[in-house]
């Protein structure tokens, strides 16, 4: 995934243009940076591995050194970014969300012309390095900008720092959002994350609608391309990657998992003795659960803080995997002898919450009773860069779905495992529970999860749950 921001002022946007990026570090954990614009300096770039440390510690120095009326920022959860490039449109920064599923063919047809050259890094070409040689087979910044959103399979949203303003893009179907911040007469932002700006002075000033692109100075914002009328945001903001303060097309995250959880009790018959959410993204969940259902919500296990930050997190899956397991403490005064119903955002392999479970039992749980806050996932994500999985038998619904079914299984017979009221939903559900460990499994339901966001269903991306695209 990722996040970005950026400023433009009348004075230095350094100190907004750190703090904003900061807000977004739950979004990304490997890498981030910062571009700044001044008319005296030009420009100033910094990036830094945030693996081992978060941005607001590695950024320390250039908080303070940096100078500029103009910057971006991000978070990146792989490459490094923002990135700097000299053009035929002069030198701008470039930083961007979203992922390219088509970028060895957009590659070769640029290394045709003999354009542009890609560096290479671990093998690999940077995708914002891609974005900006796209942009540059086009006269014009608008034009190119364009150019990328029509040609890219996926989606890409996109900041683009010059010395005469900050160009914004949202990506062609608004699958990732920006908005807008106005703050007095000092200037304005654009931000991911509409909470980033809200404690640095900053009031709501607009949302960027799909495909709009906008141009932004210190003295305002203008729209340079009006938004499509198709989107297909992404659901699964509001249900794990979204900050709970966020608000995406007007919807409040926290109040959206009140609104699942509410509907999870709804369908339920069990009867715990406690309702728990698994830190931080099923706590809310299960706080509208707990309201629901009337079953006293608890918190039997905390995540340790303090030295754990989101992004002090390995590569590695097995690593990752350990580190998320020990961060979690048990309180064994609320878990001894209790049924507990536990609530996560989602259950991808299941490893984690199957070693939840087990590290509950072992701490003297009579019960786990598991409810995640989605659907089961069936489909890797074609949009977003929410993993780096090879493969969707990773997620194990696909594993169940084998083991049932044999190798080499269709569409059309995964489609039949996707709905809740079939006998095939219902195999499936009992065989997850059966080998996670649980006393009990119940996924939401698409339809309830939907009418949790409240927007026209047509204009949100399911396509993990049901395929649909």
């Amino acid at each position: 995934m990722g996040g970005f921001f950026a400023a433009a002022s009348k004075d230095d946007c350094v100190f907004d243009l750190f703090f904003g990026v900061d807000y977004h570090s739950h979004l990304g954990t490997r890498r981030a940076g910062m571009a700044v614009y001044s008319e005296e300096d030009g420009f100033d770039k910094a990036i830094h591995n945030i693996e081992n440390a978060p941005f607001r510690t590695k950024f320390t120095k250039e908080s303070n050194s940096m100078k500029g009326t103009l910057g971006i920022g991000c978070i990146s959860d792989f490459e490094a970014q923002p990135i700097l490039v000299r053009s035929h449109h002069g030198t701008f920064a470039i930083t961007t969300v979203g992922k390219i599923n088509n970028a060895d063919e957009i590659v070769d047809e640029i290394i045709k012309t003999n354009t542009h050259f890609f560096e290479m890094q671990n093998g690999e070409i940077n995708p914002t390095e891609l974005v900006a040689a796209i942009i540059n087979q086009k006269d014009n910044f608008v034009e190119g900008i364009q150019y990328a959103q029509e040609i890219i399979q996926g989606s890409m949203s996109m900041l683009i720092l010059t010395p005469k303003g900050i160009y914004a893009a949202r990506d062609k179907m608004g699958r990732t959002p920006i908005v807008a911040g106005k703050k007095g007469n000092e200037g304005y932002c654009f931000s991911f994350e509409s909470f980033a700006y809200l404690n640095l002075g900053y009031a709501d000033y607009k949302e960027l609608g799909p495909g709009e692109i906008a141009v932004m100075n210190s003295d305002g914002i203008k729209t340079i391309v009006h938004p499509g009328k198709d989107m297909k945001i992404c659901t699964f903001l509001w249900i794990y990657y979204g900050y709970p303060s966020s608000s995406y097309e007007g919807i409040s995250v926290e109040k959206m998992r009140y609104n699942c959880g509410q509907a999870l009790a709804r369908r339920d018959n069990v009867k715990p003795d406690i309702v728990a959410g698994v830190p931080d993204s099923g706590i809310a969940h299960a706080i509208g659960y707990a309201n629901e259902s009337g079953v006293p919500f608890s918190r039997p296990f905390v995540k340790y803080t303090p030295t754990w930050p989101r992004s002090f997190m390995p590569t590695h899956q097995s690593k990752r995997d350990l580190i998320a397991k020990m961060k979690l403490i048990p309180i064994h005064d609320l878990i001894e002898g209790k049924s507990l119903l536990l609530i996560d955002d989602s259950i991808v392999r299941g490893t984690q919450l199957r070693e939840t479970t087990e590290f509950l039992y072992s701490s003297g749980a009579k019960e786990v009773h598991i409810r995640p806050a989605c659907p089961p996932l069936f489909y890797g994500c074609k949009y977003l860069n929410f993993s780096r999985s090879t493969s969707e038998m990773e997620l194990i619904t696909r594993r169940v779905i084998q083991e049932f079914e044999g190798d080499n299984v269709s569409n059309e017979v995964i489609q039949e495992y996707t709905d809740p009221d079939s006998e095939k939903y219902q195999k499936m559900i009992n065989r997850i529970c059966e080998k996670l460990h649980f006393t009990s499994l119940r996924y939401h339901r698409l339809d309830d999860m939907i009418e949790s966001v409240g927007i026209d269903p047509n204009k949100l991306c399911t396509y993990c749950w049901n395929g649909k695209e």
